[in-house]
């Protein structure tokens, strides 16, 4: 392989390719039920695919990327976060497929939540195949799978078995398959009898209808879970699947699945990974779309870029925890991310070649879609946050002020400012956020020593603030104006900013001053 990049996408790509040999195209492989809001748990996974098909692409390899909606599994539960609960519950043993939407836009409940991340993937740059399982069993294209699992039936419960303790085994007639009932759609149904071929008799315990099915055109016969998945590794040709560690876990439904795969199905199962949870701060407990506590991709990218949204993934393992933050932590994903484009540019040094490339694949994988021609307009996020308040939330006011912009920098930029305007709205901490008194706005009420010395502040350092270079020389002058007045530092700094915004403490006072127009200061302070 004449591509070596060490990053952990490289690595699963290469063990791909070690493990299936080489093949003119790999299949990877990723899905999931549409029962509720689809979160950024389950984004993890989706991204994960992403990278490593990106990997295996750099590699010179063609991919196929399928994104599996299990949309014909059962309505069990409604979340909490869902309206018109009591309509909901009247449809649940329902295939989710055939659960009306509540919110009326989409032809279903599950097409609407498939519908929300299809729109969304092309912004993080992720552009799967989709596969909707309801309209494979429903056209009874599994009509094989199926039959080859009722054929199998005593070795699938042997496997299933092997992973269970004496409690959990298998009791009574078993059954690979569950069937929705062809009159009334639900799964309140108990398989009877099989022809050995392609018959299938069952009856239904909710409406009492009752028939046999041939295999080869019926709509309701469906493989349960843990031969489902197996299958459809066969049938796709899968050579990659992660899954969460849940699935992971010793005797979990990925232990199952291969053992399926291979003796029912004779497919190696694929190549794969586990994935841990994500975490949001401040909150206990893994996502749970059933339960309505979730984050969503549309959450995660009215805070970050879609940039940073894809080095949040690309830049952690996949089988190590992390938290989601929307606090002041958002701050310090920006300059992480900054940090890292800036060593990708050769801008900021490090230690060592190896830090340089493993910054620069990180950097790489993060991007939406090709690297920039020329490295990004970097503001740090803080001082963004503070430009767009002294801009009263006016962006393109906060774009006119900034230097040396071009005219490319101005997509990306835009949307850096977005994020931060609604991170100051609805995360950011109340001490974070200000607002710039008027000129007509009546004094804040001071002691004499401090009105004196914000009399001097005005006078000597903002009358002059365009001769301060940087804001080291304006703190110093800063300073100076204590010690001359005779009051401490901190006092100086509290009435500046109650004279300013309102509040006691502010943005570091030097740069503040230095990123407001001289007139609008002087306006200010005009009444002191």
């Amino acid at each position: 392989m004449d591509k070596q990049y060490g990053h952990w996408a490289d690595e699963t790509a290469m063990k791909i390719i070690r493990e299936k040999g080489e093949k003119p195209c790999y299949t990877c492989a990723s899905g999931i039920t549409p029962s509720g809001t689809v979160h950024i748990g389950n984004f993890r996974e989706i991204i994960s695919v992403d990278l490593v098909v990106r990997a295996l692409r750099d590699q010179g390899k063609q991919v196929r990327f399928i994104y599996s909606w299990d949309d014909y599994d059962v309505f069990r539960k409604v979340p909490q976060n869902m309206p018109k609960q009591e309509e909901l519950k009247a449809q649940l043993r329902l295939p989710i497929t055939l659960v009306a939407d509540p919110w009326e836009r989409d032809g279903s409940y599950a097409r609407h939540h498939e519908v929300d991340v299809e729109t969304l993937l092309p912004q993080v740059g992720i552009y799967p195949e989709y596969i909707y399982q309801a309209q494979r069993y429903r056209a009874s294209q599994y009509a094989q799978g199926i039959r080859t699992a009722l054929e199998h039936r005593e070795t699938l419960q042997k496997i299933l078995d092997a992973f269970r303790d004496e409690e959990h085994k298998i009791q009574g007639d078993w059954w690979p398959v569950s069937v929705f009932c062809e009159q009334c759609n639900r799964d309140a149904t108990e398989v009877d009898a099989w022809d050995g071929a392609w018959g299938l008799s069952y009856h239904c315990t909710c409406c009492s209808h009752r028939e046999t099915l041939d295999l080869r055109n019926s709509r309701g016969v469906k493989l349960g879970w843990r031969v489902d998945w197996p299958m459809r590794w066969e049938y796709e040709k899968v050579d990659f699947e992660p899954a969460g560690k849940d699935h992971h876990s010793q005797g979990g439904s990925f232990d199952t699945a291969r053992h399926v795969c291979k003796e029912v199905y004779h497919w190696e199962a694929p190549v794969s990974f586990r994935y841990d949870f994500i975490g949001i701060k401040g909150a206990s407990g893994k996502m749970s779309s059933s339960l309505g506590k979730v984050i969503t991709l549309e959450d995660l990218l009215q805070v970050y870029t879609p940039e940073l949204v894809r080095f949040l993934f690309a830049g952690t393992r996949p089988n190590t925890e992390f938290t989601i933050s929307f606090d002041l932590d958002v701050i310090k994903f920006y300059e992480d991310y900054d940090r890292t484009e800036r060593i990708a540019w050769r801008i900021e040094a490090v230690k060592d070649e190896g830090t340089f490339q493993k910054a620069r694949r990180i950097y790489e994988l993060s991007q939406v879609g090709p690297l920039p021609t020329c490295i990004p307009y970097q503001i740090p996020f803080r001082h963004l946050c503070n430009l767009i308040q002294i801009a009263d939330g006016d962006l393109e006011k906060t774009l006119a002020g900034l230097e040396g912009v071009q005219p490319e920098h101005l997509p990306a930029l835009r949307t850096r400012c977005r994020c931060a305007r609604f991170w100051i709205d609805t995360g950011a901490p109340e001490d974070f956020r200000f607002k710039l008194r008027s000129p007509g706005d009546a004094p804040v009420e001071l002691g004499t020593a401090e009105t004196q010395a914000l009399r001097q502040l005005r006078d000597r350092v903002i009358g002059h603030i365009q001769e301060f270079y940087d804001d080291k020389t304006c703190s110093q002058a800063i300073y100076q104006v204590a010690a001359d007045t005779g009051v401490d530092s901190k006092t100086l700094f509290r009435a500046s900013y109650q004279a300013l915004i309102g509040k006691d403490q502010g943005p570091r006072l030097a740069n503040f001053l230095r990123s407001i127009s001289k007139e609008r200061l002087l306006g200010i302070l005009a009444g002191y």
